[in-house]
């Protein structure tokens, strides 16, 4: 592959030490999970996935982040392993330790090995009087798609990784990203069960699923107006987490991030047009108000 102009490719062999040249050969021997030739990934294909890769501060040539290819809609479907989930977790700035509990009672799917019922995470926020709490049952979980796979021979390992991205997602309203059972199923036409970000998580561990406000879903298309004319994404995001509580503030980020993510592309650039935060903040709020 020659050497891409692409400021996004650029960036990353800058970041990671590497060869320019080479960026996209490795990219295509360790961050892609393909059924075909890898002759086959295309350059759009490595800039989607380089864009969640830098969204996200992961390293796709340590396979924090990889992809499958999406055979059917020639796109990608973003992979993050627990090690890149334990990152973005660790990451975030409003993050506040976790708890794990799990059920006294054991149960024994086919093939694997005996594990409690149910694992629920409980994950703090400095910025939240309560933690997130999500429960997940493994015969609802449980995935063994071939023999021997990590949910036969690590079952009570597997439980628990998915119970903590299912509370990350929650928490902190991480979209776009999935873990590889998410992925094999989404490949396959299959149902994913994600919580949906307009989800809200009470302290007593049920769940509560509520719609955003009118007011919200309104203005969101005006943030995303605003950012997309001078840039101003990350002072949008700010503006909705400092301003708004679930399930409008997941709602908004979300919808915020999908817009940001679809203009990178279109850019084919990981960066966003330079605009003075403070001033973008200040008038968004005053826009707004």
């Amino acid at each position: 592959m020659k050497k891409s102009t692409n400021p996004l490719f650029e960036s990353f062999a800058n970041k990671y030490s590497i060869d320019p040249d080479k960026v996209g050969e490795l990219l295509k021997a360790t961050a892609f999970k393909q059924r075909k030739d890898t002759s086959i990934v295309t350059d759009e294909q490595m800039l989607a996935l380089l864009i969640v890769a830098d969204q996200y501060s992961l390293n796709p040539f340590t396979r924090e982040i990889y992809a499958f290819e999406d055979t059917k809609k020639g796109g990608i479907v973003p992979i993050v392993g627990i090690d890149g989930w334990s990152k973005i977790i660790n990451l975030h700035p409003e993050f506040d330790g976790l708890e794990l509990r799990h059920s006294d009672v054991s149960v024994t799917m086919p093939g694997a090995k005996p594990c409690p019922e149910w694992m629920e995470c409980l994950m703090y926020r400095k910025d939240r009087k309560h933690p997130t709490v999500i429960r997940e049952y493994l015969d609802e979980t449980f995935n063994a798609p071939f023999t021997p796979c990590p949910w036969q021979t690590h079952t009570k390992r597997s439980l628990r990784h998915k119970t903590i991205v299912q509370t990350a997602r929650v928490a902190f309203g991480f979209v776009g990203i999935y873990d590889q059972d998410e992925a094999e199923r989404i490949i396959n036409g299959q149902p994913v069960d994600i919580t949906p970000p307009g989800t809200q998580i009470m302290p007593t561990g049920s769940v509560v699923v509520g719609d955003p406000s009118p007011a919200a879903v309104k203005t969101s298309a005006k943030l995303i107006a605003r950012a997309t004319d001078e840039g101003s994404w990350d002072a949008a995001l700010a503006y909705v987490k400092d301003s708004y509580n679930e399930p409008d503030r997941s709602y908004m980020l979300s919808q915020i991030n999908e817009a940001w993510n679809k203009v990178k592309i279109e850019n084919g650039s990981g960066d966003q047009t330079p605009n003075p935060r403070d001033k973008a903040l200040a008038d968004a709020k005053a826009t707004l108000n």
